[in-house]
């Protein structure tokens, strides 16, 4: 009966194209999926940005708190220099899984490849690794797999471990390494204390910080550009134009409102030149909600008070005051 052969025939290459676009579309769009649910939309959306100066590729010291490690940067004018150590030569998404591939980034990324591309071509899932298309094949890929992603987390841990390590013991030499206790000083939630650091940092110091935490923020919400000019270094205002724009293009405002500092304690202040510069890790409430520009309807976020964690670098010229000059994103 030729007839429901070529019935069944066709209705199995339908079922098998319907499954390789399937498949394709979920292995391309879970990794943005997972980018866009993480994100924030609060001033700097959830990213790393901004500039150190010359630690710009070195990691801040762990304080209490902000006790784990802090993202590399996502956007930054700064350029890895010759008169940076070892950490900062690297490009800020070289590394293990970075933009130049690593042993381990490559092997992950053939591991993708081969799996599209035996999807896409009738050979299974893992079908482009030799045709290991049965049960002991996939087991066995799997089993690389978990083993490519603890190789992954220990080299993570011993990458980061050390630089912490480095950055407590440049701060002074006659600090101990690691950060100290965080000492309550009533002002707003700061603690003194995180680190001996050479620049000193005084309490009107800490209240600037404060203030600027409350400012950038109100004037983002407004979208006051001009304002913002006046609290963060041209780079950061230029992020924060970028993100306002494509708020702006899918007609819809951020505002975060109620910010309020719960703690904060220095991570290190250093001095480049005639700046001076303090890298401070911030905890603080808020309320952030994205709302649409026309009818004020909930677009993301939530009318219910949260909380964030962010490490916040500040820079300072002589005769000036104090200016927002990074945001990164703890781990």
């Amino acid at each position: 009966m030729p007839g429901i052969w070529e019935k069944h025939m066709n209705f199995s290459q339908r079922s098998r194209g319907l499954f390789k676009t399937i498949a394709v579309v979920l292995a391309l769009g879970l990794p943005t999926a997972l980018v866009i649910s993480s994100a924030d939309a609060r001033v700097g959306g959830g990213m790393s940005s901004g500039s150190r100066g010359s630690r710009t590729y070195s990691a801040p010291p762990s304080t209490t708190t902000a006790p784990g490690s802090t993202s590399q940067f996502n956007r930054t004018y700064t350029q890895p220099g010759a008169g940076m150590n070892s950490a900062a030569a690297a490009p800020a998404r070289g590394g293990l899984f970075g933009r130049g591939g690593g042993f381990l980034g490559g092997l992950a990324a053939g591991f993708l490849g081969a799996g599209l591309l035996g999807m896409l071509f009738g050979g299974g899932l893992f079908g482009g690794l030799g045709g290991l298309s049965s049960i002991l094949g996939l087991i066995i890929q799997i089993v690389l797999v978990v083993v490519v992603v603890r190789l992954a987390m220990s080299w993570w841990q011993r990458r980061h471990t050390p630089q912490a390590a480095y950055a407590n013991a440049d701060a002074s030499a006659g600090a101990a390494p690691g950060p100290q206790t965080n000492y309550r000083s009533g002002l707003g939630g700061f603690g003194f204390g995180a680190n001996n650091a050479p620049l000193e940092i005084k309490p009107d110091d800490y209240e600037a910080f404060e203030r600027l935490l409350g400012d950038v923020q109100a004037a983002w919400s407004n979208e006051d550009v001009a304002k913002l000019h006046t609290l963060a270094t041209p780079e950061m205002v230029s992020y924060f134009e970028q993100d306002l724009a494509q708020n702006r293009a899918r007609n819809a405002v951020n505002k975060v409102t109620n910010v309020k500092l719960l703690q904060g304690d220095l991570a290190e202040a250093w001095r480049e030149g005639e700046t001076e510069y303090a890298t401070v890790a911030l905890r603080f409430a808020l309320t952030d909600k994205t709302v649409d520009r026309n009818t004020g309807a909930l677009v993301a976020g939530s009318e219910q008070p949260g909380e964030a964690t962010e490490v916040w670098t500040f820079a300072r010229r002589p005769g000036a005051g104090w200016e927002l000059s990074a945001i990164q994103q703890t781990n």
